[in-house]
């Protein structure tokens, strides 16, 4: 804050005049008065809302109803294929959003028509401003991970309403794989959430992060050291060590960079340094 000296000699506050403030903004190195994070922010449209509405809607409709032929066609035979299932299916869904998240947080634009202001945006503000998610409701933080759900969940419900018994009997464990899968992909960015919330978390969400069945807050804060370039998976975190002892990660990075000339997370760091 600025002073000025009175008529007695004193130095007293006075208030920042309006262009101080603004560049204080955007002098600021992340949180929701950078710049770039504003702007982002700015860019979440109507439409995107609509889409993420009907995504949650369909979604958990979906689910339901495969949830309920599931436990119609419970076999105790199957016990220990479906706990197979399951463990795959969460691992499948790990390292599903270490792709996703990685190829979104390192490729692309916001400038790309529709794809780049719909699904790379919400990757650039969360770098520049990481608590913005943890200000989201349901229906924001879940809605892009619902969509993606829809066409597996929708053939499975087709699926268990056109075959016989005998078929759905044979085919039961990989329909519990793919439940398993949805589930976590679904669930997906509401972990991630909560892995930024460091206050007001049920118990049983401390307690799974805890003993790291979902992806724990201490864990996922190495992926937000810049540039962000490791532990992209986000729904448990169990594969980024395996992957970042492979180099992974940088092995594809280094491919992509060789056949097309592009550097990885340009965009990302272009935001990241945007003052105005």
């Amino acid at each position: 804050m600025a002073s000025v000296v009175n008529e007695n000699g004193r130095g007293v506050a006075r208030e920042p005049t309006q262009p101080q403030e603004e560049a204080d903004r955007a002098a600021a190195r992340w949180g929701p008065q950078h710049a770039g994070a504003r702007e982002l922010a700015s860019l979440y449209s109507p439409g995107k809302r609509c889409q993420e509405w009907i995504s949650v809607i369909l979604c958990f409709s979906l689910m339901a109803f495969n949830f309920i032929h599931l436990l119609a066609n419970f076999h105790f035979g199957h016990t220990w294929s479906i706990l197979l299932g399951i463990v795959a299916g969460i691992l499948t869904a790990d390292f599903a959003s270490g792709l996703v998240h990685w190829g979104a947080d390192t490729w692309g634009s916001v400038d790309l028509p529709i794809f780049g202001r719909a699904f790379i945006r919400p990757f650039r503000e969360h770098h520049i401003d990481p608590t913005a998610i943890t200000r989201h409701d349901f229906i924001e933080t879940n809605g892009d991970n619902c969509m993606l759900t829809i066409v597996p969940l929708a053939n499975m419900a087709f699926n268990v309403l056109t075959l016989s018994p005998a078929e759905i009997y044979h085919i039961y464990p990989w329909y519990c794989y793919l439940f398993a899968l949805a589930i976590f992909v679904t669930l997906t960015n509401q972990i991630h959430k909560w892995s930024h919330t460091y206050f007001g978390l049920p118990r049983w969400v401390v307690f799974l992060q805890d003993c790291h069945i979902i992806l724990p807050r201490k864990h996922h804060r190495i992926h937000h050291v810049s540039p962000h370039e490791t532990y992209f998976c986000i729904t448990t975190g169990w594969l980024n060590y395996p992957l970042e002892k492979l180099g992974f990660w940088r092995t594809l990075e280094d491919l992509i960079q060789s056949v097309t000339g592009e550097k990885p997370r340009a965009d990302d760091m272009k935001w990241a340094h945007k003052v105005k």
